[in-house]
This record gives structure tokens, C-alpha cells and sequence, in this order.
């Protein structure tokens, strides 16, 4: 096994759908941009409310990813 290096950063993801998919859509724009990604950790779940519903949720995660040489 190589040694690696990781860097994290913390992104927060937005869904009216479910905090699944409000983790998937961070994870996917980061991809974008981001190579190398391996991990990530739900720090926080938050949600609004609208007329005693779940309207939107907000996942906020952290994602490791290697650095390159």
C-alpha cells in the first residue's frame, strides 16, 4: 500500500427530495472540479419546513480526497 495524502474540505448539498440526494448532488458538482475523491462524512442534516412539511433538506459533508504528486 502507497502512502496518501489526504486534503478535506466541507461542502453543504441541497435537495427537496431527501438528504440521500442532497449528498449525492454535493458529491456530483464536487466532481466536477475535484479528482480523486474516496470518502466523505455527514457532519450535519438540517431541513426546512413549509405548512407542516419537509420542504428542503441541507446535508453538510466532509470529503477526503487524494492529493496528487
Amino acid at each position: 500500500m502507497s502512502d496518501h495524502v489526504y486534503k478535506t474540505i466541507e461542502l453543504t448539498g441541497s435537495s427537496p427530495s431527501s438528504s440521500d440526494d442532497a449528498v449525492r448532488n454535493a458529491l456530483s458538482k464536487a466532481s466536477k472540479s475535484i479528482r480523486g475523491m474516496k470518502w466523505f462524512q455527514v457532519t450535519e442534516c438540517r431541513g426546512h419546513i413549509e405548512r407542516d412539511r419537509i420542504d428542503h433538506w441541507q446535508v453538510t459533508v466532509k470529503v477526503g480526497f487524494t492529493l496528487e504528486d
